[in-house]
């Protein structure tokens, strides 16, 4: 993206602030986010920072050409903590935020919606599966996706709803804030480094599509460039299980840091998870470029250059 203006909502966090790092090199930038997760310091470009909610009547700057909506609790533990707060936040803060940049005359619309939908699959998950909300966090996601149809349908705006498969950076970059909602990637990586035992829920066989945060930018970007509307799955078509990545992490830092086994505590859990881009390829020729064993690689260098100096 070049020469527009843009809005990226929960901008400080850590997808949202790499997202606006990366525009700010050739945009105009303005970040709304209430600090819930994300803090100032990640934001490294020259950005106009605001800090509020996006339930406020007033947004700042809304004029703008593009919205990027990534503010939301982002997770079923957050969701669950506080219910109400949740659909406040993830269905009247879209609905409030899109509203008001519609009003101001703003007509493509880029959000955050998750892969969690599909719930435990082992097989590529396509955008078209039947999908069901076994969880609050869940319902929340897919009523932003009806209202983006509502404002699709009656306004003409572009909304893309973009299903994020398993995000992860690592402490080195903007992640280390989110603490224990950080990506199991970054948490394990940390630990390990420091001689902690992972704990990993059951046996450890659980899978995921770990998606590095830089192809997410990139998909999101483009989703933005070719004004896309619908629903789109940004992650690798790879799946990783859990032991697997533990044994990547300690064969990069030259551990030997056994993880723990513990019972899941989670009532709703997803299982397996696997992405199905072909879609958002045929829209955009977006794909992943960042294999995970190099993913694993870039959340270590920061430990190993920290080892090497001491």
């Amino acid at each position: 993206m070049e020469n527009n203006r843009v809005l990226v909502t929960g901008g400080a966090g850590f997808i949202g602030s790499n997202l606006a790092n990366s525009l700010a090199q050739n945009n105009d930038v303005v970040v709304v986010d209430d600090l819930y997760l994300g803090t100032p310091e990640n934001l490294n470009g020259p950005v106009e920072f605001y800090n509020k909610s996006v339930l406020a009547d007033d947004l700042p700057t809304t004029d703008v050409d593009v919205v990027f909506h990534l503010a939301a609790l982002s997770s079923y533990k957050m969701h669950e903590e506080n219910p109400q707060k949740g659909v406040r936040v993830n269905v009247e803060g879209f609905v409030n935020t899109v509203e008001q940049a519609r009003k101001d005359g703003c007509e493509t619309v880029v959000y955050a919606s998750t892969s969690s939908i599909y719930g435990s699959r082992t097989e590529p998950s396509p955008e078209g599966l039947p999908i069901e909300a076994r969880t609050g966090y869940e319902a929340s996601k897919l009523a932003r996706e009806r209202y983006a149809e509502y404002f699709h349908e009656h306004y003409d705006i572009a909304c893309a709803g973009m299903r994020f498969f398993s995000v992860y950076q690592g402490f080195g970059g903007a992640e280390e804030h989110k603490g224990e909602f950080a990506n199991t990637v970054a948490q394990f990586t940390h630990q390990i480094a420091n001689g902690e035992a992972p704990k990993l829920f059951g046996d450890g066989t659980q899978t995921r599509d770990f998606t590095h945060v830089e192809d997410i930018i990139r998909g999101l970007e483009l989703a933005a460039d070719n004004e896309l509307h619908g629903i789109y799955n940004l992650g690798t078509g790879e799946s990783y299980n859990f032991n697997t990545m533990v044994a990547m992490i300690n064969e990069v830092l030259g551990t030997d840091v056994e993880p723990v086994y513990i019972e899941n505590p989670f009532d709703v859990y997803v299982h397996d998870t696997k992405a199905d881009y072909s879609k958002m390829h045929e829209a955009t020729g977006w794909e992943p470029m960042i294999g995970f064993e190099e993913g694993v690689r870039r959340v270590c260098t920061p430990y190993l250059q920290n080892l090497s100096a001491q």
